[in-house]
């Protein structure tokens, strides 16, 4: 009997590690992604990249990585009405918040300050360089 005890919770251990191998695979698939997608963006120039939007990176060293991105994928479903392009971005940073945290995204920003669209896509994409960077 404690045999196959321990063969089930050898088991259930390898079954945990494989969990988290996958999500991190998963996120990593989704991070690099968005950076691809951002990269496409930023190349092509549209009439509203000067519209203003929250600057959620201004000044905000209090939030965590996946708390910038939540409230980012607030700015970025705003922001779908100009650029359609970024409902894949939106839907990424959905996927990348909700299966990394508690956060049920999009989080709700508050008013502060702004920046130009194009700038805060420029945020973005380097946030999202640094979360992959560190997740490596």
């Amino acid at each position: 009997m404690s045999t196959s005890f321990s063969v089930l919770l050898a088991f259930l251990a390898l079954l945990a590690c494989h969990s988290h191998e996958a999500a991190v695979l998963e996120r990593s698939i989704f991070l690099k992604e968005s950076i691809r997608l951002l990269g496409e963006i930023l190349s092509t120039q549209v009439s509203c990249e000067k519209t203003n939007v929250t600057n959620v990176f201004a000044g905000n060293e209090t939030d965590t990585d996946m708390e910038l991105l939540c409230k980012a994928s607030t700015v970025v479903f705003e922001s779908l009405g100009c650029r359609k392009a970024l409902k894949g971005i939106y839907l990424n940073l959905l996927h990348i918040v909700t299966k990394s945290t508690d956060l049920k995204a999009p989080c709700p920003v508050a008013a502060g300050n702004t920046t130009s669209l194009q700038e805060f896509l420029q945020g973005l994409h380097r946030a999202l360089q640094r979360v992959a960077k560190e997740n490596l």
